[in-house]
C-alpha cells in the first residue's frame, strides 16, 4: 500500500498558557502543504519493521510509524507484522510535522487495510497518545487547533495562497525551544481568539506571528535572514512553522512564488520547496 504523507505548516502559532503537566495551550491554524513523504506498507510478515534511506531516521521501535503500528495492533488484539518503508522528502525535525505525519499515515493505512475497524474518533485518540501534532495529520483540513493542538475544529474560509518552504539546513529540536520559551516575551503581542478569527478571517498581515519564533531565531538568526528574503521576493507574509527551523513564505501571485523559489534556490545552504494549501 502506497500513502502520501504530507507536511504541515502553521499559519499562525500563539501559546496562551502552560498546563501543569508541563504541556503548553496552543491556538493555532494549521494547514497541511502539498509536500509529502511516500509511505509503502509491506504486509505479511510477523514484526514491524521500519526502512528508509534517511540517514537520521530512526529504524527501531523509537520512530513514530513503528509506534503507531504497534498501537494499531495492540489496540486490533492482533500479533500481525509490517514492513514500513519511508521514502522522506520533507526535511527532519523541521518544524513541518514530519514524523507525525507518517505516524498518521501509517495508521490510516493500517485502518483501510484492516477493513476500517476503527472510527475516526479512535483514530485521532490513538493519534494523540503518540504525539499532539497527530490528530491534525488525520485530520488533514485546514484547522484552529486548541489543547495542546488536539481539539480541531475545521476552518472554512478558502486560503487561496502559493507556499515557498524554506528550510535552512540543520534540525531543531521541539522539546528545547518549548523549554526555552518565556511567556512573557511571546511574539504574539495581539492576542486574537477563536470568535475574532471566525469573525475578521485569517488576515495575513494581522495574524503572522509564532511564539515559538523569538526562541529558535535568537540562536538562530539565519530565520530573520530567511524571512527577510522571502519578503523581499514579493511574499505577502513569511513565518516559522512550528518550532522550525523552516519559514515559509506565502505567495498571491503563482509567477511571484516560482521567481522567489529560484531565487531562493541558488542560495548554497537553504533548501526550497514550492508547495500549495491543501483545502
Amino acid at each position: 500500500m502506497k500513502i502520501l504523507s504530507p507536511a504541515k505548516i502553521n499559519l499562525f502559532l500563539q501559546v496562551t498558557g502552560k498546563r501543569t503537566d508541563g504541556y503548553h495551550e496552543l491556538f493555532s491554524l494549521m494547514c497541511c502543504v502539498s509536500l509529502f513523504d511516500t509511505i509503502y506498507l509491506h504486509f505479511g510478515g510477523n514484526k514491524i519493521e521500519i526502512e528508509s534511506s534517511h540517514p537520521h531516521i530512526p529504524l527501531n521501535d523509537t520512530n513514530l510509524a513503528h509506534k503507531a503500528a504497534t498501537l494499531f495492533f495492540k489496540s486490533l488484539g492482533v500479533t500481525d507484522g509490517v514492513k514500513i518503508t519511508i521514502e522522506k522528502s520533507i526535511p527532519v525535525a523541521a518544524g513541518l510535522g514530519g514524523g507525525s505525519s507518517n505516524a498518521a499515515g501509517v495508521l490510516t493505512g493500517l485502518n483501510q487495510h484492516f477493513d476500517f475497524p476503527f472510527s475516526r474518533d479512535r483514530l485521532l485518540s490513538m493519534g494523540f497518545s503518540l504525539g499532539a501534532d497527530v490528530p491534525f495529520l488525520l485530520f488533514q483540513k485546514p484547522a484552529l487547533a486548541t489543547g495542546i493542538g488536539e481539539e480541531l475544529e475545521g476552518y472554512p474560509d478558502p486560503l487561496p495562497y502559493h507556499v515557498v518552504l524554506v528550510h535552512p539546513g540543520f534540525r531543531v529540536s521541539t522539546a528545547e525551544v518549548f523549554q526555552n520559551l518565556n511567556l512573557r516575551l511571546t511574539k504574539c503581542k495581539k492576542k486574537f481568539t477563536k470568535p475574532s478569527l471566525k469573525k475578521t478571517g485569517y488576515n495575513i498581515s494581522l495574524h503572522s506571528c509564532n511564539d515559538l519564533e523569538a526562541v529558535t531565531a535568537a540562536r538562530y538568526p539565519v530565520i530573520k535572514s530567511v524571512k527577510e528574503q522571502l519578503l523581499k521576493q514579493g511574499a505577502s507574509g513569511a513565518l516559522m512553522s512550528g518550532s522550525g527551523p523552516t519559514v515559509f513564505g506565502l505567495f498571491s501571485d503563482q509567477n511571484k512564488a516560482d521567481k522567489a523559489l529560484q531565487a531562493i534556490g541558488r542560495h548554497s545552504r537553504w533548501n526550497a520547496y514550492p508547495a500549495e494549501i491543501i483545502n
